[in-house]
């Protein structure tokens, strides 16, 4: 087959998968969704490491959520699709750290117009689309929406639901009621209202978010939330408060395994109307590489797609990905993280070796949690010294502090235990001194 330039986004993609045909294995978290989606009334909770796929995951959930289970048959899991399935009107919002707390957060909902993941977009009137609002500071000190005009331009209309001043937490509450009432007399029946909160995690104070969220779900509505933890407390601060909840409904995401790194070739193959090869040896070093984080999968997948396309071929072998092991050694490869790392290391080699050596530290179990991504300091100590590294105690601080990303974090609970924040720039600082 002749030569074709590859745009390597179409078959490779550092952003979050949304099309069900891109997102690969995992059919254990897929079957733990679909049981999760079907308890009438609990939480949904997707939590796990920097990069393993959480959001992708919940984008999944969104889609099955609307009565696709497309992906489920795919995974050989047909035979688990209940007989007649919980449907939901969904609505998806990633958080940010301006969002400070709760009432923040619900704010954020009630005002949220976006065409196709936003609340306001399934409140309506009479099946006619909401047609203007504003938000009103109140003398009770409320900050809500306001509904000026329900329908369409000339016509008046009757509100459905409404905004109450200054109780934005019973706006939210009609504004879902409405959702389910109305639309289930316009459009196909569905159950409820699944909200959905990715990057849940970066709200700074997560204090009564939990009790919220249980006093918020009912029969017409339930929540799913996504975000960075090793476990449901580092999620919701009060999670006692949502116990019973999550009961069906947790979904922790672990790295991907070998096989699941190694169908992301095999997708992009097909994704590529199978003009692109991938060399047997080739994908499975990247799997390595990779150490089940998709996302940087992704990213080597789109570096040697393009190193490809600049040799003039679709066939990617070992010589290919060697050029790009050589590119990432020199900082040339993946720009968002080797900005992370020289902001990282500053102008000092020796703490450049460093946080190669925590980086590098043996998978023995006395020496690193390979589940938690801790290192110990002390362990590094020793090989620095013998490396010529002296002042190792000056060299940490610019490493955990925030102004300089922080790549590390200290573990409360253990002296000189820390944690790599970004399990994913771990395995690129490894990388980066691979042969060096």
């Amino acid at each position: 087959m002749a030569f074709k330039v590859i745009d390597p986004e179409s078959c490779f993609t550092s952003s979050v998968i949304r099309d069900p045909k891109r997102f690969v294995g995992r059919s254990d978290l897929i079957a733990n969704s679909v049981t999760a989606l079907n308890s009438p009334q609990g939480l949904i909770a997707i939590y796990g490491k920097r990069g393993v796929g959480k959001s992708s995951l919940l984008r999944q959930i969104q889609d099955l959520a609307t009565g696709n289970y497309e992906l489920v048959r795919r995974a050989g899991l047909a035979h688990i699709i209940p007989p007649k399935p919980r449907r939901y009107f969904t609505v998806y919002y990633a958080c940010d750290s301006i969002i400070t707390n709760a009432n923040d957060l619900v704010t954020r909902l009630c005002n949220d117009s976006d065409p196709l993941d936003g609340l306001l977009r399934l409140v309506p009137d009479g099946g006619k689309e909401l047609a203007e609002f504003t938000r009103t500071d109140e003398s009770t000190g409320g900050f809500d929406l306001k509904v000026l005009k329900w329908g369409v331009r000339e016509q008046d209309a009757t509100k459905y639901s409404s905004a109450v001043p200054g109780d934005i937490i019973q706006t939210f509450r009609n504004f879902t009621n409405a959702v389910v009432e109305a639309n289930n007399r316009l459009f196909n029946k569905r159950d409820s209202v699944l909200i959905l909160l990715d990057e849940f995690d970066v709200i700074k104070d997560k204090a009564g978010l939990g009790s919220l969220i249980k006093s918020l779900t009912s029969d017409k509505v339930k929540f799913g939330i996504c975000g960075i933890g090793q476990d449901i407390g580092e999620l919701v601060a009060d999670h006692s408060s949502v116990d019973r909840l999550i009961e069906q409904g947790a979904v922790y995401v672990r790295p991907m395994t070998m096989p699941e790194t190694e169908e992301i070739f095999a997708v992009a193959t097909k994704l590529s109307g199978d003009r692109l090869e991938f060399a047997p040896s080739m994908v499975r070093r990247v799997s390595e590489f990779s150490e089940g984080y998709p996302y940087f999968a992704q990213l080597f997948g789109r570096a040697c797609v393009q190193e490809a396309n600049n040799r003039g071929t679709n066939r990617i072998d070992d010589a290919i990905l060697d050029v790009v092991l050589s590119k990432i050694r020199s900082g040339q490869a993946f720009p968002n993280l080797e900005a992370k790392y020289q902001r990282a290391i500053g102008a000092s080699d020796d703490r450049a070796m460093l946080l190669t050596l925590l980086a590098e530290q043996s998978a023995d179990e006395t020496k690193f949690d390979a589940t938690l991504g801790q290192v110990v300091l002390r362990q590094s100590r020793s090989t620095a010294q013998d490396l010529g590294i002296e002042y190792i105690d000056q060299l940490l601080p610019r490493l955990i502090e925030e102004r300089y990303g922080p790549v590390l974090v200290k573990t409360p609970d253990a002296r000189g235990l820390y944690e790599f924040t970004d399990p994913v720039f771990r395995t690129y600082v490894k990388l980066r001194h691979i042969g060096n």
